[in-house]
């Protein structure tokens, strides 16, 4: 079974203003994943990097929505001593704070896939 980890770019991405044909194209593409998830196809990874950056989102109706997103996943990856250490080296790269930690908690969960709608974050690959 495929496993996905969605960063909180991403879980946004589908309860964003769908006026920009972008945004439009990226959240329908979440939501075909989360529908594959849904079905059972594939398995939603959260991680505790997901939740602390959620604490600091102000719009309540959005972050609502994306709780309720996250009640499908099967799979929660704390944040431990290798996942800091591995977010060190990334943000050592380059990697901005949060999206350090998104990558290392994917990595150490094992997802066959990463998603991410920020551009920094693709920004900053690109140079690492």
């Amino acid at each position: 079974m495929v496993a996905v980890y969605l960063d909180v770019c991403c879980l946004n991405r589908p309860f964003d203003d769908w006026v920009q044909e972008r945004v439009r194209l990226e959240g329908g593409s979440v939501l075909s994943i989360l529908e594959r998830v849904r079905t059972g196809e594939w398995q939603l990874i959260s991680s505790e990097a997901i939740l602390v950056e959620l604490e600091k989102m102000r719009n309540l109706d959005k972050k609502a929505s994306i709780f309720n997103v996250l009640a499908l996943a099967t799979r929660m990856q704390e944040i431990n001593q290798a996942v800091e250490e591995r977010s060190r080296q990334l943000e050592g790269l380059g990697f901005g704070l949060f999206d350090s930690f998104h990558l290392a908690c994917a990595e150490a969960s094992g997802a066959d896939i990463f998603l991410s709608t920020g551009d920094r974050l693709l920004n900053d690959g690109s140079q690492a």
